[in-house]
């Protein structure tokens, strides 16, 4: 045996796997083993994701989904919702010749008390005036910000990844112009590991 394969054979003799599950409202789903040599050492840590792993929906395999381990109770590795993105694939589906594209870029904060970024993109039918678009992000910044106020962080990470913020803003944007495509593309809860423990102690 080489001294090479030893140390491969060595480095994961002490490790132990452990379970990583998405939150109650993610539906408790079983997102895959990770490896650890004690369990603090996962706390904190990132963990990758698409939301068809969650609804086993193959129509959700676009949008991506990150979840942060917070807590590990024996081989399971509690998590929260860290943030989600379209992928690149999808992303460059939904553009089209002679449409605009309008985006509006968010930081809000929920009933609850956590920060999030949120970016939201609209893509027209056809090519839309300047004014339009004004309107259009307008109508984006009022909804989110009304929806942030009202729900907490998981009410509001539900809505988001499942479209339902997506569609009220649609509803009423399509009003102003002819949509194709209305859609929370990327999500970041900024959120410190050190404001969940405090909260939770609390």
């Amino acid at each position: 045996m080489s001294s090479k394969t030893k140390r491969v054979r060595d480095k994961w003799r002490g490790k132990a796997w452990y379970m990583v599950m998405s939150p109650p409202y993610f539906g408790n789903t079983e997102l895959g083993s990770v490896p650890a040599e004690n369990p603090e050492s996962l706390i904190g840590r990132v963990v990758d994701s698409t939301l068809y792993d969650i609804t086993n929906d193959f129509a959700h395999q676009y949008l991506k989904m990150r979840f942060q381990i917070t807590e590990v109770d024996g081989k399971t590795a509690k998590t929260m919702f860290k943030g989600h993105e379209y992928s690149r694939d999808y992303l460059r589906s939904l553009v089209r010749r002679r449409t605009t594209k309008v985006d509006g870029l968010f930081s809000i904060t929920t009933k609850d008390g956590h920060n999030v970024r949120v970016a939201v993109s609209a893509f027209t039918l056809s090519r839309i005036k300047t004014s339009q678009e004004k309107i259009l992000r307008a109508i984006m910044n009022r909804i989110i910000r009304e929806k942030a106020k009202a729900l907490t962080m998981d009410q509001f990470a539900q809505e988001m990844v499942l479209g339902k913020i997506a569609s009220d803003i649609y509803n009423e944007a399509k009003k102003i112009a002819p949509l194709r495509h209305v859609g929370i593309r990327n999500s970041k809860v900024v959120t410190l590991l050190s404001q969940l423990k405090v909260e939770a102690a609390e």
